[in-house]
């Protein structure tokens, strides 16, 4: 049993998936029928994951592995603090 997990600013999602051994990430997408769910889930734009650190679809999984998608990031993080930086404003850990 594993889990495939996407997450939007107002709803996330977790279904737990039984699947064979040696699955893929790709395989484990598929047969947990979340882009069905979410359409905006693109798997050639996705960044996918497993626990937080980002991988391959073709990554093979292992026992209680969670699958993670995620989505673009709105704005570049480091651009950001760049901007900050121009304007003089204080550079605060999560902020």
């Amino acid at each position: 049993m594993i889990e495939v997990a996407f997450a939007l600013p107002n709803k996330q999602i977790i279904i737990p998936v039984l699947v064979h051994k040696d699955c893929s990430v790709q395989e484990a997408i598929q047969m947990s029928g979340i882009q069905e769910k979410f359409t905006e889930i693109d798997l050639g734009k996705n960044d996918v994951g497993i626990f937080g650190k980002l991988t391959t679809l073709d990554a093979k999984l292992r026992e209680r592995d969670r699958v993670e998608i995620y989505r673009p990031l709105i704005a570049d993080p480091k651009e950001i603090r760049r901007q900050r930086a121009a304007e003089g404003k204080d550079m605060k850990k999560g902020s």
